[in-house]
């Protein structure tokens, strides 16, 4: 039996070179990925919208949403606490520089994942099948023409912080973990490309929420692929994941920290989706991820731990994370 991850590749590899547009989702373990010419994408199990390239396509839109409940129920502190220690303890050992440490956390709401896909603000969304939405605001990697570009988001405060611009830029931590992570997607970047640098350093992005407005930091990474490259964006993904900004670095012993630390599956939550149109290929990193839980939802959310983080700054980070980016009138349909 073929090995889902080289039909994968091969499928991916073959579009591409033909210029066949298609969609994709790749799992944070890179074991269950999936992808679909644009034309065999069936809407009842699939709905994407990635900076309006889109399957969403009605004469009739959702209508306006009145009013909505949102709740979350984070676990406790003293158990983050113990996550936080052991992530520490790895950091100290010297076994890790960054650690991204994610958890779940139950929610409560009146809508549906697909009412949170339409109504959610945000420049990649995904709906998969009922099992779980995603409102990205992160770019993974995109490709035009031989230049590829990266955007690894690493630094959240919230806006209503005295000087919350400046305070998140002169932080010490954040400065060195954004760092870090740049670094790290530099050299990733360095194995599929022949060129590579730093095109935007610590810029910042707002994000608004159904509770509140965040600022997040962000870089721009760039390189060029060689002339012979192809279209081979199945090769290209297997080379580059996991994402780094949402593991860690050094990447292959700080997964295993992450595996015995976080004692959960993260399934497609920090996975990669994104699409070719025939002419650019582009991505995101599936953070912001609510997932069906048998009949439960679930919204999971981390962020990247180093020797200077503090516990409880980093607790109130994974609880703002946990958001809907909801606007009242729907998102257009295209």
């Amino acid at each position: 039996m073929a090995d889902p991850i080289d039909i994968f590749v091969a499928q991916l590899n073959s579009w591409g070179k033909q210029k066949i547009p298609f969609v994709f989702l790749v799992d944070y373990a890179g074991l269950k990925p999936l992808a679909w010419t644009v034309d065999e994408v069936d809407d009842r199990e699939v709905l994407f919208d990635f900076k309006g390239f889109t399957n969403c396509v009605s004469s009739v839109s959702p209508p306006m949403l009145t009013d909505f409940t949102f709740h979350k129920f984070p676990l406790s502190f003293a158990s983050y606490e113990r996550k936080f220690n052991e992530v520490l303890q790895n950091l100290k050992a010297g076994n890790s520089f960054l650690v991204n440490l994610s958890v779940p956390t139950p929610i409560e709401t009146n809508l549906s994942l697909k009412d949170i896909f339409c109504y959610s603000d945000a420049p990649f969304r995904l709906w998969f099948r009922d099992l779980f939405v995603c409102f990205s605001p992160e770019i993974f990697i995109k490709v035009n023409g031989l230049r590829i570009s990266s955007y690894p988001m690493k630094g959240t405060i919230d806006a209503l912080v005295p000087d919350a611009r400046a305070t998140i830029l002169a932080d010490p931590k954040e400065s060195a973990e954004h760092a870090t992570i740049v670094d790290l997607i530099r050299n990733d970047m360095s194995m599929v490309a022949e060129k590579v640098w730093v095109e935007r350093y610590r810029y910042i992005d707002q994000i608004s929420t159904s509770e509140k407005t965040l600022l997040q930091v962000s870089s721009e990474v760039a390189g060029l692929l060689p002339e012979n490259f192809d279209g081979q964006y199945g090769d290209l993904l297997m080379k580059l994941l996991p994402a780094g900004s949402v593991t860690g670095a050094p990447k292959p012993s700080t997964l295993k920290i992450i595996q015995d630390v976080e004692g959960y599956d993260r399934g497609y939550y920090t996975g990669v989706m994104g699409y070719f149109d025939g002419e650019n290929f582009e991505s995101a990193v599936m953070i912001r991820f609510i997932e069906n839980q048998n009949g439960e939802m679930v919204f999971k959310s981390g962020g990247g731990i180093t020797a200077l983080s503090d516990p409880k700054n980093e607790y109130q980070e994974i609880i703002d994370k946990v958001y809907l980016p909801i606007c009242h009138v729907p998102q257009p349909l295209h």
